[in-house]
């Protein structure tokens, strides 16, 4: 197994990525991927290497991002549309470089939140379907029938 300081130089941005496309806060994104790596060290004996490890961090980075969420909303059941953003048009340029991605992205905040998960860890995790069923505990079919609806609604936009 890699040493934690190589897995965090290899992971950390993917996983901030990863709660930035999701909650567009870069502080939270931060935060999130910081107490990601926290809990990953306390737990890594426990990891049984059944994934790969980044979609091991991943699924803990969700769980960590929606518990926070939870409890800041006092147990209110929330969306990822009702999350207020932060200085949007300033963090997208620093990270989304060209137009073609800009277009990309706000298609995909277009679709329902798990057909623009499966479509983001796929394009820009490039993760297999079977990883993607992981993350989201659903079946390898479920993720790969999921893009390919994603893909056609991005099709009828001349998106992809």
């Amino acid at each position: 197994m890699e040493d934690i300081e190589e897995i965090y130089k290899k992971y950390a941005n993917l996983i901030k990525n990863y709660i930035f496309f999701i909650t567009r806060n870069r502080d939270l994104s931060e935060e999130i991927m910081q107490e990601t790596f926290v809990v990953a060290i306390d737990g890594i004996n426990k990891f049984r290497g059944d994934c790969e490890i980044s979609v091991w961090l991943r699924s803990i980075a969700k769980k960590i991002l929606y518990k926070r969420l939870k409890k800041d909303n006092l147990g209110k059941t929330i969306s990822i549309h009702e999350l207020e953003l932060e200085d949007t048009k300033q963090v997208e340029s620093e990270y989304i470089e060209n137009n073609g991605k800009l277009k990309l992205y706000e298609a995909l905040q277009n679709l329902d939140a798990n057909t623009r998960e499966v479509m983001y860890l796929r394009l820009t995790g490039e993760l297999t379907f079977k990883e993607i069923g992981k993350i989201l505990h659903k079946s390898e079919n479920w993720a790969r029938v999921t893009f390919f609806r994603g893909k056609q609604k991005l099709s009828k936009e001349e998106i992809i």
